[in-house]
């Protein structure tokens, strides 16, 4: 019986590093970068789309159109937005970064200095827009 059958864990072949967690991904900042990028994308997309939608709506009801955009304006959807421009600014930023990598001769050496420089720059973008933006959101 082999050890695949047993369900024993077999050893390394010689000469091969021993994956950790079945994973190839270390948790390396260029890992991270990709992951944000691609989460970041795709609910920028599903924005869109549901803007589009909800724009929509005029040409089928003004009142509808109406409730919704009046739906939006509550503190939740307020919160919403803050994590919308959130993923569109580090998405933003990333994009610039990731172009710095590919046609900046010796981009990927610094790599990993341009993504801590992305999340610096987001901390200092978000931390005054959530600051102006939360007090229109919950002030008077």
């Amino acid at each position: 019986m082999s050890a695949v059958q047993t369900g024993t864990p077999t050893s390394p072949q010689p000469g091969k590093k021993k994956s950790l967690g079945g994973t190839l991904y270390r948790g390396n900042e260029g890992m991270w970068s990709w992951v944000l990028h691609r989460i970041t994308g795709v609910a920028i997309f599903f924005f869109l789309l549901v803007h589009v939608l909800d724009s929509a709506l005029l040409l089928v009801s003004p009142e509808v159109y109406n409730a919704v955009i009046g739906a939006y304006k509550t503190p939740i959807m307020g919160i919403g937005e803050l994590g919308l421009v959130g993923a569109i600014v580090y998405h933003a930023f990333n994009g610039l970064r990731i172009i710095v990598v590919d046609f900046v001769p010796g981009g990927t050496r610094i790599q990993k200095l341009l993504f801590w420089i992305v999340i610096g720059i987001w901390v200092v973008v978000m931390a005054g827009f959530a600051f102006i933006h939360l007090q229109n959101v919950f002030g008077h």
